[in-house]
């Protein structure tokens, strides 16, 4: 049950707090919803809207400036499973880094609405760096050549380091004829040539015999597109095999 307007999850999360023994009031210096205990000892603002936006987020942060303890409020619609206010989990830890609380409310047509808390203002974040990724990030770094994409762009064919790496190899068949793997990865200075080859990710190389691979016009084709990304690396080569 969707709900039309952002004011409908005040009462149940006004009732919320005062299960909890606090005292609540509305639109206090424009915050939303400010829920303060009898003796002042604890005070929370919530910030509310329909669903999760940059709007929401730079409010709490701007609300952390009169409040330590804030948390964003939105609605925890079953029908929009596809949509970004769905995207919880990510959402709970950005708020975790930011220091804020997050909470859902979820409406039905016959029972109360559920009230579901995902962190607490201040809660540490639960997700730290990823290593492993961290490396793979780092290796893909080094071993590009150059800056051969656009950042930002979609729909286009991105050249990765195992892109160069089938580039070198389908050049050296160019320009060598077919060749061994261990021949390979001497000339392009990759290890694993003989998997890369096996693979044919590109459906650039085929296997002449026993041992040796030679290069498809797919190889070809790509070797006139992608040109520049190897025409470094080609001037250090040998003048034979």
């Amino acid at each position: 049950m969707a709900v039309t307007k952002e004011e409908e999850l005040y009462s149940p999360i006004k009732a919320y707090y005062e299960r909890l023994g606090y005292t609540v009031k509305s639109e206090v210096l424009h915050c939303d919803l400010v829920a303060m205990k009898p003796d002042a000892s604890d005070a929370v603002v919530v910030e509310m809207k329909k669903t999760f936006n940059l709007a929401l987020l730079l409010q709490g942060v701007e609300r952390l400036r009169i409040n330590d303890n804030v948390v964003l409020a939105v609605e925890r619609n079953r029908k929009k499973s596809g949509a970004h206010n769905q995207r919880f989990s990510d959402i709970t830890e950005l708020c975790r880094m930011l220091g804020l609380g997050f909470m859902t409310v979820t409406f039905f047509k016959t029972k109360a609405p559920v009230i579901e808390f995902l962190c607490e203002p201040g809660d540490a974040p639960q997700r730290g760096i990823r290593r492993k990724k961290q490396a793979r990030l780092l290796q893909e770094f080094r071993e590009r050549s150059g800056d051969y994409n656009v950042g930002g762009s979609t729909g286009r064919k991105l050249v990765t380091a195992y892109r160069e790496k089938a580039l070198r190899c389908a050049y050296a068949m160019q320009r060598y004829g077919p060749l061994s793997p261990s021949k390979l990865a001497t000339l392009t200075e990759f290890a694993k040539c003989g998997d890369l080859l096996r693979s044919n990710y590109y459906s650039w190389f085929e296997r002449v015999k026993r041992g040796s691979y030679g290069l498809t016009p797919s190889g070809e084709k790509a070797l006139e597109e992608y040109a520049g990304v190897i025409a470094e690396w080609i001037a250090k080569l040998p003048p034979d095999a």
